[in-house]
């Protein structure tokens, strides 16, 4: 089975998973127990994963607080940043491609009676960034837009959002989940105020992420999960040792390694893209044009099919692991798509590629004749042909 799914989840490589074996049995301390050896073994690993981790997006370690996952850190920043502005500011602004763990937490943020403002995005799935300035007032507590989208891996214009965002004395947050280890992506630089990374999108184990929270211009988060106030009070709970060391390592070799990576990864995606362009007709690509490194993840390349049955498409890649959208939402068509205008028919009849560290340039020209064969086929088979 080849594996083109690397925007769901990556294997763990197998130098993190050789850094991390020892705190499952040997070293399995506490690292909030200050008393002894154990304790103070867990708690040194934490501290050096919590500096390669912030060393991979420039922050400063204090700025990094661990959570369960991306999924928690977005909620934690949206849902915090909500609460610690409560009375002063009443407003939160989005865009329409954001993953589910964004929009969710703001939904749930204006059942509360927060005003919601969720813009939308042009064809090529960028925000303009004069709408997102326009919709900022000085009643919007936090503005969230993602760095990299992780269905259609367009790249947005953070800085420039960011900037927008602080003229108006509003906070930004991004979900840089896929573009963090990937593509350059420096908090300082962008000038974020908080930022959601995770473990599992970088060679790094499943159920850890962690959340940059910037220690100046008095940017504070109320705590969503209370009790025995580890990481600053910020997210209390035990923490997740081994794979805190795994993420550290992870982050570690992604730093170390991206440039190389990154420019190999995206010479596969673009083979495959040629490849598919020269065999198969009535094919699109979806999201903003890209060549190398440029505007997009390397790895990324969404594709619709017309005149294809989206399930019996995804059903004949039987060999190919692929996904038609983001792992979590599979029945409907992508929200993504829809907001770039793509048509239902489409957009359940497309494919989303990831390309990865493990893949090779013979897995990506069998993934190509394999599925302009079953496109073919499958074509045949419609009675629209």
């Amino acid at each position: 089975m080849i594996y083109l799914d690397h925007h769901a989840t990556t294997p763990v490589d197998a130098r993190v998973l050789e850094a991390m074996l020892p705190f499952f049995s040997e070293k399995f301390g506490n690292a909030a127990s200050r008393q002894h050896r154990f304790g103070w073994d867990a708690g040194d690993a934490v501290e050096r994963a919590r500096k390669q981790i912030a060393a991979l997006v420039g922050a400063g370690s204090k700025e990094i607080v661990f959570t369960s996952g991306a999924t928690e850190a977005n909620n934690l920043a949206i849902k915090g940043a909500a609460k610690a502005r409560r009375g002063e500011r009443d407003h939160v602004v989005t865009i329409v491609t954001e993953h589910k763990a964004v929009l969710d937490p703001i939904a749930s943020l204006a059942k509360e009676g927060w005003r919601v403002t969720v813009l939308p995005v042009e064809s090529s799935g960028l925000v303009d960034v004069t709408s997102v300035a326009d919709a900022i007032t000085d009643r919007t507590a936090l503005v969230s837009v993602m760095a990299a989208n992780n269905e259609i891996g367009v790249l947005q214009p953070i800085k420039e959002l960011a900037a927008a965002t602080h003229a108006k004395g509003a906070w930004f947050h991004t979900d840089a989940v896929q573009a963090a280890g990937k593509v350059p992506f420096d908090v300082n630089e962008l000038d974020v105020d908080f930022a959601s990374i995770t473990a599992h999108k970088v060679y790094g184990p499943k159920g850890v992420g962690a959340l940059y929270v910037r220690r100046r211009r008095d940017v504070v988060i109320a705590a969503e999960i209370e009790g025995g106030g580890q990481e600053r009070g910020m997210r209390s709970g035990t923490l997740n040792v081994p794979g805190i060391v795994g993420f550290g390592r992870a982050a570690e070799i992604a730093r170390q390694e991206m440039v190389v990576e990154s420019t190999r990864i995206a010479a596969l995606r673009d083979r495959l893209l040629e490849r598919l362009q020269k065999t198969t007709d009535g094919m699109t690509v979806n999201g903003a044009a890209h060549e190398g490194t440029e505007g997009r993840l390397p790895g990324n390349l969404n594709v619709s099919f017309a005149g294809v049955d989206g399930e019996a498409l995804l059903v004949s890649l039987d060999d190919v692991a692929v996904s038609s959208g983001a792992a979590c939402t599979q029945a409907e068509p992508s929200h993504v798509l829809v907001a770039l205008g793509v048509a239902k028919d489409r957009a359940l009849a497309s494919l989303r590629f990831g390309v990865g560290r493990g893949t090779t340039v013979d897995e990506i020209d069998y993934a190509a004749r394999k599925v302009s064969d079953v496109v073919a086929r499958l074509r045949q088979l419609s009675p629209v042909h």
